[in-house]
């Protein structure tokens, strides 16, 4: 076969492989039980070499789970080595130093066979809907209170349901028909994936799939180093103070350019929190890459070969570090920051490729009531609908060079809003208000996205808590090169209480919650903000 038609067939091969895991996640999808994954899409699927190094990605997903799952399936395979699976087993864990950073994740990894061999393996994350214990909030001061912690083990062995496991984590959580539910979705997902890649060796006639493996792996490293060896060389320094939570945080890095590979060093970052916002070292490293991968060889596939140039270290016990059995429900708080705090340093090798700060981390709105509420009259109690639920929201994204920011956009995790009337049908809670936060993004020559106001309340007028998880309240989206910062957040009732950003609290019988979502730094001097750009502002009502 000539090199031309061996690229050709190449190519076409890697196209099914994206297909292949791209269907996997939109099976999850379509099969999840909870509106996290179901509306929002926070979920991730790829597809491994049999030595555990991920060979290609889903284009739907959040990076979080993408790129610590990339080194996730390292460690399943150290505890079930590839040459003890049988088809039809499944591994499962939500360990949150192994997995993706907090238990409320599930990944699931499965082997695919073909003729007794295994010749790759899936894997898939989804973020359930509780996992009992204190869950996602900052309450927890161990992960031990956090909710139940499932170490590697078999989901299934020769596709028979481990019911123990089941039955326990049933007995766990508030919600387990959706929890279980999202278990069988990521079984019945992963399964559909092998089906398809045996369907594709068969058709190309391949026995085994390391040789397109490799050549996936070593052509991605090599368009990185291309790459990385376009920039300057040096070492490039920022520091980013955000709100924390009974303090405020410092992120501190280091990004090195050398000449095949860049090294991001986080020397230097605050210590630990008593809180559950700490970060384990996998989800630093898979916001990290990703800050990086946003400016550097963006267009070249995320697998382990362009994820192995970017290193990423951090001082064990700083908060973007944190050992077991530190609280990380929260964990998303600070790791959604470090994208910012990673292009702050790179925007000094390459300004024309950064933008402003964002409103960055999610304002995911996470409420609850029914007959444990405090305030429930007695007639209240007996008849209170349970109910416990996250809208995922975002606040507005930085200005970028060319253009104005994003408004009430999600980066960068790249879920969805989840659509009001989905909760609304869910939950006896109605949303009086969903609108644009005008002139909350940051003036600039590009301006910074506007964020968005939610205003709700319990259709009976009973009360309710919210689970605070906000940030950029204290600190503000930083502008750059001379555009001004964004508006920060507030979180209010309608009778005027001014919330704390963390932690739970009460909305009390007839009040309802508001909650005001930061936006965008400005890029560049308001000054230089064209004539046309300043008349569509005024036709728009934006000052």
């Amino acid at each position: 076969m000539s090199d031309a038609m061996s690229g050709i067939r190449r190519q076409l091969m890697w196209n099914r492989l994206i297909s292949v895991v791209e269907e996997l996640a939109q099976t999850l999808i379509r099969t999840a039980f909870s509106t996290s994954t179901r509306e929002a899409g926070d979920l991730s699927a790829g597809v491994f070499a049999p030595d555990g190094r991920m060979i290609a990605q889903a284009i739907t997903g959040t990076p979080g789970h993408i790129n610590s799952m990339a080194a996730s399936v390292q460690h399943f395979i150290r505890d079930y080595p590839v040459e003890g699976m049988q088809p039809g087993d499944v591994f499962v864990t939500n360990d949150p130093w192994k997995a993706s950073g907090h238990l409320n994740d599930f990944t699931v990894v499965t082997p695919a066979h073909l003729d007794g061999r295994v010749v790759a393996l899936f894997a898939a994350t989804v973020h359930v809907a509780d996992i009992g214990g204190l869950g996602v909030g900052t309450e927890a001061r161990d992960v031990y209170q956090e909710g139940i912690y499932v170490p590697i083990q078999p989901l299934a062995q020769r596709g028979v349901i481990n019911e123990t496991l089941m039955r326990m984590i049933r007995c766990n959580v508030r919600e387990p028909v959706q929890v279980e539910g999202d278990l069988h979705s990521l079984m019945v997902s992963n399964q559909g994936g092998v089906d398809r890649l045996l369907g594709m060796m068969r058709e190309f006639g391949q026995t085994d799939l390391m040789e397109l493996a490799e050549y996936i792996f070593v052509t991605s490293r090599e368009g990185m180093i291309r790459a990385i060896q376009a920039l300057p060389r040096g070492t490039f320094h920022n520091r980013m103070t955000i709100d924390g939570f009974d303090s405020p945080v410092d992120l501190v890095v280091a990004a090195t350019i050398e000449d095949e590979r860049i090294l991001i060093d986080f020397d230097g970052t605050s210590g630990l929190s008593q809180a559950g916002i700490n970060v384990p070292k996998c989800y630093t490293d898979a916001y990290t890459s990703f800050g990086v991968r946003c400016v550097v060889g963006p267009r070249i596939p995320n697998n382990a070969g362009s994820l192995g140039v970017v290193q990423v270290v951090a001082p064990e016990g700083c908060i973007v570090n944190a050992p077991h059995p530190a609280p990380v429900a929260a964990r998303h708080m600070i790791g959604q920051m470090l994208p910012d705090a990673v292009l702050g340093a790179l925007y000094q090798a390459v300004p024309d490729l950064v933008p402003a700060e964002g409103a960055s981390c999610l304002w995911n709105i996470r409420v609850a009531g029914g007959p444990g509420t405090p305030g429930l009259t007695a007639s209240q109690r007996l008849n209170s609908r349970r109910f416990g639920i996250t809208t995922f929201n975002a606040g507005g994204m930085g200005a970028r060079p060319v253009s104005d920011g994003l408004s009430a956009t999600s980066f960068p995790a790249g879920v969805r809003n989840v659509p009001l009337e989905i909760v609304e049908t869910m939950t006896p809670l109605v949303f009086w208000r969903k609108e644009f936060r005008e002139n909350s993004g940051g003036a600039g020559k590009w301006r910074g996205g506007d964020g968005q106001i939610i205003e709700l309340a319990h259709a009976e007028d009973e009360p309710f808590t919210l689970n605070a998880t906000f940030e950029r309240v204290d600190n503000a989206a930083r502008g750059r090169a001379g555009g001004e910062n964004g508006k920060p957040g507030v979180v209010r009732l309608a009778s005027g209480k001014i919330l704390k950003a963390k932690g739970r609290q009460a909305v009390p019988a007839g009040d309802r919650l508001i909650v005001e979502m930061p936006g965008g730094g400005g890029y560049g001097e308001p000054e230089q903000r064209g004539a046309g750009m300043k008349a569509r502002d005024k036709a728009y009502g934006r000052g």
